[in-house]
């Protein structure tokens, strides 16, 4: 059966090989991972000059980390004498410089080569020129977000235009200040499956009813298969029993100082294309990032950020965390149990979504277009 021989009710997904394919996954690497503004780390994890993490972004691996005068830098993890990695740990801190371990390149925090062997023998070597290959960076909701290409998208249309697509204006995000949150808990999650599979799992609810029984008793609409998400400016609210964002629904914190009388009791979710998903409700954040490593194979990781008193007080955040891990868990289970079948027969044109499904379909279209059509 084509897609033009389904019911109206039934639209196509795309074929299985989107999902299991090395040449597919090697384009998206190329042309989203590679080409977009892509979020990186959170700012407070780099709490001074010489802090750095490492992370991978497309086939790159990047370094994010704070020169002296406290600013986030980005540079291509390659030195640009031989090629050796510079940093070959996820995160760290130098003292003042970042060295090269196989012939001692040495450059500063701004990614100027300062020191080599015998480099006072050398006149005619610029060290601006050979200085490591800076990456672009923005900050944003205290996050950095770095973009490898040559001329970067707009961050304002494609990274904050999600925010405003999703919820109608800046200020509805604005009033979370998540950039002044403090980081409550982080969990990292290794997903045996292609990041599609688990943007599609975030974009639905048609699954909720299903896999999610606390998230529903929180959030009682989602048991009717309502995607929020989808939905210009509006928030699932919180059953009327419920006192807060948590795993039993008992009381959760003081609502955020800005957070609008109409957001109160309300959840909010954000997809920021390609591998962001931002959660917001009242008294907290909890912010996905996704990095891809193979086309079976996700890193996820997911950080729940508090008022920073809730933080510094000590005060156990357990409850709330553990409702959405548990949503994580089960919608990870669900991704990885989907996984194997995309690469049966019974599969090969793909599947078919249902009406609450059917805007998975922009996100289909759009990643289409981005690879150079349905040939990809």
């Amino acid at each position: 059966m084509t897609a033009t021989d389904l019911p109206p009710s039934l639209i196509a997904t795309l074929p299985g090989r989107f999902y299991t394919d090395p040449d597919v996954f090697r384009r998206e690497q190329e042309r989203l991972f590679e080409s977009m503004w892509f979020c990186a780390v959170r700012g407070s994890d780099l709490a001074g000059p010489g802090a750095f993490r490492t992370v991978q972004v497309g086939r790159e691996s990047v370094i994010v980390t704070r020169n002296r005068a406290g600013e986030l830098r980005a540079f291509l993890n390659v030195c640009r004498h031989r090629g050796a990695r510079l940093c070959t740990e996820e995160s760290g801190e130098v003292r003042r410089a970042l060295q090269c371990p196989y012939h001692a390149w040495t450059y500063d925090l701004d990614g100027k080569l300062i020191a080599a062997p015998n480099l006072v023998k050398m006149p005619d070597v610029d060290r601006t020129t050979y200085g490591l290959v800076t990456v672009q960076l923005r900050e944003w909701l205290g996050y950095a977000w770095v973009c490898l290409a040559d001329e970067a998208p707009s961050f304002e249309e494609t990274v904050i235009g999600a925010a405003v697509e999703r919820l109608g204006d800046t200020a509805s995000i604005e009033r979370y200040g998540t950039e002044d949150l403090a980081l409550g808990r982080r969990i990292t999650y290794d997903v045996k499956a292609n990041w599609k599979l688990i943007v599609e799992n975030f974009m639905e609810c048609y699954h909720c009813a299903t896999i999610h029984p606390e998230l529903t008793d929180v959030l009682p609409e989602f048991a009717e298969g309502y995607a929020a998400q989808y939905y210009v400016g509006h928030g699932a609210a919180f059953a009327e029993e419920v006192e807060g964002f948590t795993v039993d629904g008992s009381a959760g914190f003081a609502k955020l100082p800005e957070v609008a009388e109409e957001q109160d009791r309300r959840y909010y979710a954000i997809t920021v294309k390609p591998t962001v998903f931002i959660n917001l409700v009242p008294d907290h954040v909890i912010l996905h990032r996704m990095f891809p490593l193979a086309e079976d194979r996700t890193i996820v990781e997911c950080d729940w950020l508090y008022a920073p008193e809730v933080v510094e007080s000590g005060t156990d955040v357990s409850k709330s965390v553990e409702l959405f891990h548990r949503v994580n868990v089960q919608d990870f289970d669900a991704c990885e149990r989907t996984q194997p079948a995309m690469a049966s027969r019974a599969y090969r044109a793909g599947g078919v979504l249902v009406p609450a499904e059917h805007h998975i379909g922009i996100f289909h279209a759009w990643l289409t277009e981005r690879l150079g059509g349905t040939g990809a």
